[in-house]
C-alpha cells in the first residue's frame, strides 16, 4: 500500500475526537508518525465529558498503518505546549505537519443570542479554547516545524472565508472564533511563505462527529434515518473526509499554491480525487448555498 506521509511527522492538536481525530487516523493511513493531543484521557475526562480518548485515537492511528502518540495536554497552558513540542523534537527532531484543531466550546454557546444576552464568561471562554490556544500552540511548533523545509499547517474552523464573510455564524462568540481561525491561516500564509513553509484553513462540511450523531440519535450506521426530521443532513460527511484532504495537502509537492487560502474539504476532493469512506464527494459549502440557504428542497443530487 502506498505511505506517501512514511517519514512524516505530524502534531494534530485537538483530536480527541471529531475532524481531530478523522486527519489524524487519515494521517496515519498515508504512513505519518502523528501526535495526538488533547484534554480527555482513559484516566480524566475534560469538561465535555464524552467518552472519546486521545488513547483510542492514537490506536486508531496505528490500526490504520502510521504511529499514533498519545500525549494530553491542555493547550491553554503554554509550560504544557512547550513541553509538547520539545518531546517531538526530542524524540523526532522534525515537525511536518501541525494540525490545529482545538475547539472546546460547544456546550459554551447559545444559538441565535445577541451579544448582550449571551453569557459572558461562556463566550470568553469559547474564544480563549478556540482562538488562544491555536495562537500558544503555534508560537511553541512553529520553530521545529520550520527547521525543515515544506512545513504545513492546517487551521482547522467551520466556515469557508467567502461564506462567513457573508453569512451571520450562530451568534457573536462563534462567529468570531470561526472567522478569527480563517484569518490566522491568512497571516501565518504570509509569515511562513518566505521561510519555506505553507499555512492554509480548512473547513469540513456537515461533519457526522460524535456529538452531531447522538445529538441526532443515529449512528453512523444509520445516518440517513435522521433525515426525516433533518433533510438536509444528506450532504453530511464523515471526519474521515477532511482527514483525507490534509493528507492529500501534506503530500502535495506543491502545496505551496494553497498557502494563506481558506479551503474546504469538498473543494479538495474535486482537485485531489479523494472520497468519502461511502465513495462520494460531498460539496457541503455549494449545497448549503445553493439549496439550504436558497430555501430549497433537500436534494443532494449533483453535490455529493
Amino acid at each position: 500500500m502506498s505511505a506517501p506521509l512514511q517519514d512524516k511527522v505530524a502534531l494534530v492538536a485537538g483530536a480527541t475526537r471529531g475532524a481531530g481525530r478523522g486527519i489524524a487516523v487519515e494521517l496515519g493511513a498515508a504512513g505519518a508518525t502523528v501526535y495526538v493531543t488533547g484534554r480527555t484521557t482513559r484516566a480524566r475526562r475534560s469538561e465535555y465529558d464524552r467518552p472519546e480518548t486521545i488513547e483510542d485515537t492514537a490506536d486508531l492511528v496505528t490500526a490504520a498503518g502510521g504511529r499514533g502518540i498519545a500525549v494530553p495536554t491542555d493547550h491553554l497552558d503554554p509550560a504544557q505546549v512547550r513541553a509538547l513540542v520539545d518531546r517531538i523534537a526530542d524524540e523526532r527532531g522534525r515537525l511536518d505537519i501541525l494540525v490545529n484543531d482545538i475547539w472546546g466550546g460547544e456546550k459554551l454557546f447559545e444559538w441565535d443570542t445577541p451579544l448582550w444576552e449571551h453569557d459572558l464568561d461562556n463566550g470568553l471562554r469559547l474564544l480563549r479554547l478556540a482562538v488562544e490556544t491555536h495562537a500558544v500552540t503555534s508560537h511553541h511548533a512553529l520553530p521545529l516545524l520550520l527547521r525543515h523545509p515544506g512545513g504545513l499547517v492546517v487551521e482547522v474552523t467551520d466556515g469557508t472565508a467567502d461564506y462567513n464573510a457573508r453569512n451571520y455564524r450562530v451568534n457573536f462568540f462563534y462567529d468570531l472564533a470561526k472567522t478569527s481561525v480563517l484569518r490566522m491561516a491568512f497571516a501565518l500564509g504570509h509569515e511562513l511563505g518566505p521561510r519555506g513553509a505553507t499555512a492554509v484553513a480548512l473547513t469540513p462540511g456537515w461533519l457526522r462527529s460524535e456529538l452531531m450523531l447522538d445529538g441526532f440519535g443515529v449512528r453512523e450506521d444509520n445516518w440517513r434515518d435522521a433525515l426525516e426530521h433533518v433533510p438536509h443532513f444528506a450532504i453530511s460527511e464523515t471526519p474521515h473526509y477532511v482527514g483525507r484532504a490534509v493528507a492529500a495537502l501534506a503530500a502535495d509537492e506543491d502545496v505551496m499554491r494553497w498557502n494563506g487560502q481558506s479551503l474546504s474539504s469538498g473543494q479538495l476532493a474535486q482537485v485531489y480525487g479523494f472520497t468519502d469512506v461511502d465513495g462520494s464527494r460531498p460539496d457541503a459549502w455549494r449545497y448549503l448555498v445553493e439549496v439550504q440557504d436558497a430555501g430549497k428542497p433537500a436534494d443532494v443530487t449533483g453535490y455529493r
